[in-house]
C-alpha cells in the first residue's frame, strides 16, 4: 500500500470513521441522558433499576435489526448488554 492513491483513500476512510465515532458518542450521550431521566423517575417511585423483560425484548429486537446488515448479532447483543449494565449501575447510584 505504498501508492499515493491508496494512502489518500486510507486517510479519507479513517477521517470518515473518526466522524462516525463522534456521532456515536453524541448519540450515546443522548441515550444516557434519557436513561438518566428514567433512573430519576424509577428512584422517585422506588421502582427496580433492572427490568429483565424489557432488557430481553430490547436485545432480541436489536439482534433482529442486524438481519440484512454486515453486523454480527452476537457483537451487538454484547455491546448493548454492556450499555444496559452501565444504565442499571447508574440507576442504582441514583437510588442511594
Amino acid at each position: 500500500m505504498g501508492s499515493e492513491q491508496a494512502i489518500k483513500e486510507l486517510l479519507e476512510a479513517r477521517q470518515q470513521i473518526d466522524e462516525i465515532d463522534c456521532k456515536l458518542i453524541e448519540v450515546l450521550d443522548e441515550r444516557f441522558h434519557l436513561t438518566r431521566q428514567i433512573g430519576l423517575l424509577k428512584a422517585a417511585e422506588r421502582l427496580s433499576s433492572l427490568d429483565s423483560t424489557r432488557e430481553a425484548e430490547k436485545l432480541a429486537k436489536l439482534r433482529s435489526l442486524c438481519l440484512g446488515t454486515s453486523l454480527n448479532p452476537d457483537f451487538i447483543q454484547e455491546l448493548f448488554s454492556q450499555i444496559m449494565k452501565e444504565v442499571v449501575k447508574n440507576h442504582e447510584i441514583m437510588k442511594r
